[in-house]
């Protein structure tokens, strides 16, 4: 395990084409009431000026960094570009495009210290593409067990945090192409680390009109791949938790 700084969070943010969202991404973190952190931000060979943008912040502030990869390789291996250069006792994900409240970061390091928890999530909202609520919550749940998060895939990736110190320095991300976040989460946990839930809303999480989670058959879809062909749980427990995981989604979009 590499030598990580006391308490300090690894922000890890890809960015392609991402300059219509972005400004409000950094000052979304530069506004954290906690100051114990460095942003990794990893441009994914943007044609738009995300690059332009993103330095003129680096200009003003030191804990960000920017690395500039030279061929497109994807938001899995972005992510581990950033990775393997983290400081921090925590890892945060923070997507390009999404938001943090000001108080964020305090409140979930606070949390999982006071848990003693290797994985925690958060509770957020959904907005538009505009920015604007869409009136709608997603909440944590206590606790999730890798079974638990199969059948009820609720952790929002931008909420997420990861204690290297109990869960180690060498994971990354798979190299697929969407759904990375859900095969970390079925990889450590079927680790034995259980992931904390934290019921307060803490981020914003945009909705695009082209985004995979709006075709909702496309999305069921590349999650029956991940537990059929990726992860190998075999045809009837696939099945099972595939089914519990369609009613989770069905519900939690109807109830929260």
């Amino acid at each position: 395990m590499k030598n990580t700084c006391k308490n300090l969070v690894s922000i890890i943010t890809p960015s392609y084409n991402c300059s219509s969202f972005i400004i409000d991404t950094i000052t979304s973190v530069l506004s954290q009431s906690y100051v114990d952190w460095e942003m990794i931000i990893v441009d994914d060979c943007s044609i738009d000026n995300s690059v332009e943008i993103i330095e003129r912040f680096i200009g003003d502030n030191p804990k960000i960094r920017l690395i500039k990869l030279v061929n497109n390789v994807g938001s899995a291996q972005s992510r581990n570009a950033a990775l393997e250069v983290a400081n921090g006792r925590f890892i945060a994900f923070l997507d390009s495009d999404d938001i943090w409240y000001s108080d964020k970061l305090e409140k979930q390091v606070a949390f999982m210290l006071k848990r003693k928890a290797p994985i925690s999530f958060t509770s957020y909202e959904l907005i538009d593409e505009n920015g604007a609520s869409k009136n709608h919550i997603i909440h944590s749940v206590e606790k999730l067990t890798q079974i638990d998060y199969l059948k009820n895939t609720i952790i929002g990736f931008s909420t997420s945090m990861i204690d290297i110190e109990m869960v180690g320095d060498n994971f990354r991300m798979m190299d697929i192409r969407t759904r990375q976040d859900t095969s970390l989460w079925i990889t450590l946990l079927g680790k034995g680390f259980l992931a904390h839930g934290l019921d307060k809303v803490l981020a914003k999480y945009r909705i695009h009109s082209n985004s995979i989670s709006k075709n909702k058959i496309k999305a069921a879809m590349q999650v029956w791949n991940l537990y059929f062909q990726i992860h190998k749980f075999g045809l009837f427990r696939s099945i099972y938790y595939f089914l519990s995981y369609a009613f989770n989604a069905i519900k939690k979009r109807i109830y929260s």
